[in-house]
């Protein structure tokens, strides 16, 4: 066989149909989830999926890692959201309600955002600020967490903030007692802010430029516990550059979904 494979491999256009081969597999299944999707999706924007187990074990081992946690506390509060009934009605709910509901998908899947959850839940922080409302899927999520913190005694309040008036129709409800969506610019909202931020999420312009100058922005608003996460962080490195000009550490966890054709985003991480 091998004399074969070498014999195969000296022709070159046998050996070139062989590598076209080869390489393919790792994207013929994509093909199939892509037209899949066409048909069963309607999303265009913001794509949501579950992500794979072992990526839920690099998740909490990361979390682990910059909070100082165990693994099994930070595990648990992954599962603690996947399995939160209430939270996925209300989502269901909102949507179903919503301009969009007849064109959104009515399945309600967090991807790395349960990471956002277990990190709030992990520390516990007093502020949490995210940029980027949109449909407002994150907004619940975390004040999900602030509101378990609550219970076990913990306050906490989050800032949202859109440019958007009609961003966040998914923030309603009891989710609201645990924060507000501050509309306008995010870097003129951060500016007006004036309060020590313990967690800070960027998900907003998309765009690298802007994404530093939000992390300029809050520099002031920052103590010595204050993580950032960066949603952007697998397209632009404004999160790493930040942390080295800033003596932070900076690490990356790379997000794997379950049955989608996205490849994937991931969540950067700065921290002390």
């Amino acid at each position: 066989m091998r004399t074969i494979l070498r014999f195969l491999k000296r022709i070159w256009f046998l050996n070139f149909v062989r590598r076209l081969y080869t390489a393919s597999k790792y994207y013929n299944k994509k093909y199939i989830q892509i037209i899949k999707w066409g048909f069963t999706s309607r999303e265009d924007t913001n794509y949501t999926y579950d992500i794979k187990d072992e990526n839920k074990n690099y998740l909490a081992q990361t979390i682990s890692v910059v909070t100082g946690k165990d693994f099994n506390e930070v595990y648990g509060y992954l599962k603690e959201i996947l399995e939160d009934d209430s939270l996925v009605a209300h989502v269901q709910e909102c949507i179903k309600n919503s301009k969009q509901g007849k064109f959104a998908d009515k399945n309600v899947k967090f991807g790395r955002r349960i990471g956002w959850y277990a990190f709030v839940r992990a520390l516990k922080p007093k502020i949490v600020v995210e940029t980027g409302v949109d449909k407002g899927l994150g907004s619940v999520i975390l004040c999900s967490a602030l509101n378990k913190n609550k219970q076990e005694g913990f306050e906490g309040y989050y800032y949202g903030t859109d440019i958007n008036p009609e961003a966040g129709y998914i923030f309603s409800g009891e989710y609201t007692q645990f924060g507000e969506i501050l509309y306008g610019d995010s870097i003129e909202s951060l500016s007006n802010l004036n309060k020590s931020i313990d967690i800070f999420i960027n998900d907003s312009d998309h765009s690298a430029d802007y994404e530093y100058q939000e992390y300029q922005t809050i520099t002031p608003l920052l103590n010595q516990n204050s993580i950032i996460l960066g949603d952007n962080s697998h397209k632009f490195d404004p999160l790493s550059r930040y942390s080295i000009e800033n003596n932070r550490k900076f690490l990356f966890f790379k997000e794997k979904p379950l049955n989608h054709w996205y490849p994937g985003g991931g969540i950067g991480i700065s921290y002390l």
